[in-house]
């Protein structure tokens, strides 16, 4: 485990464009370990290429990234194989890294009880409502114990009490294994129970205007605690004024 006060994630001078569109220029941001950071923005402002530029999935113009060997990565959408059980789904990247069947069956079998998933833990994904399907990918992206675990807007179809059951279980998954977390997110709610640090995008190429960072662990909030609803109210002001203020 990292120790909290080193960066795992380091960008320096990092700019990204596309034809006739320039994303992000001159970028530099660290994460250190066990820090959750979340990142808002309008929509189209580069938050995902900001994440796939961390994950590897794409590369940069300019400028260093350095990041961890093992990452995991949550989509929008579940990208579960159709193929395979909710098991078998939750195992993958462990059987494509050449874990034993015993060690990949023990580490299945944990995170399928952690996300409630028992009784569906031989369903394929057609089988399953939103809420089982992101279940099953976030607990496919915890089962190769990555080093740092990037989330892009994974509940954002989902209803308000599904969200937060989610965000529940990410916390406590962080609690026992305090890894560092990228969570893009348009929930301002989202962003005030789980974040050690928030930064807003803005802007195209896009710049962080905002950061903010919170004293209280994500483990001891609550929805309802009057702390985290005035967080919230505030990043969805700012929110609003960057949305405002778009060219």
């Amino acid at each position: 485990m990292v120790p909290a006060d080193v960066p795992i994630l380091t960008m320096r001078h990092v700019s990204k464009s596309f034809p006739g569109r320039p994303v992000l220029h001159d970028w530099n941001l660290e994460v250190k370990g066990g820090e959750i950071l979340c990142i808002l923005g309008p929509s189209g402002c580069g938050k995902t290429t900001l994440l796939n530029l961390i994950a590897g999935l794409l590369a940069p113009d300019a400028g260093e990234i350095r990041r961890p060997a093992r990452l995991g990565y949550v989509f929008q959408e579940p990208r579960l194989l159709p193929w395979r059980t909710v098991r078998e789904n939750i195992a993958f990247g462990l059987k494509a890294r050449g874990v034993r069947e015993e060690e990949r069956r023990q580490a299945a079998n944990r995170l399928i009880a952690h996300m409630g998933l028992e009784p569906f833990a031989d369903h394929y994904p057609h089988q399953l409502s939103g809420g089982m399907r992101q279940r099953a990918a976030l607990a496919r992206a915890l089962a190769v114990d990555p080093e740092l675990l990037l989330l892009d807007e994974p509940f954002k179809s989902l209803d308000v009490l599904l969200r937060l059951e989610l965000v529940r279980l990410l916390v406590e998954e962080w609690r026992s294994s305090p890894r560092p977390i990228i969570f893009v997110t348009h929930e301002v709610q989202e962003a005030a129970l789980v974040a050690h640090r928030v930064i807003i995008m803005q802007g195209s190429p896009a710049q962080i205007v905002r950061t903010f960072t919170l004293a209280r662990s994500p483990a001891e909030r609550r929805p309802e605690d009057p702390d985290v609803v005035h967080f919230a109210a505030q990043l969805y002001q700012e929110l609003l004024a960057a949305a405002q203020t778009r060219p």
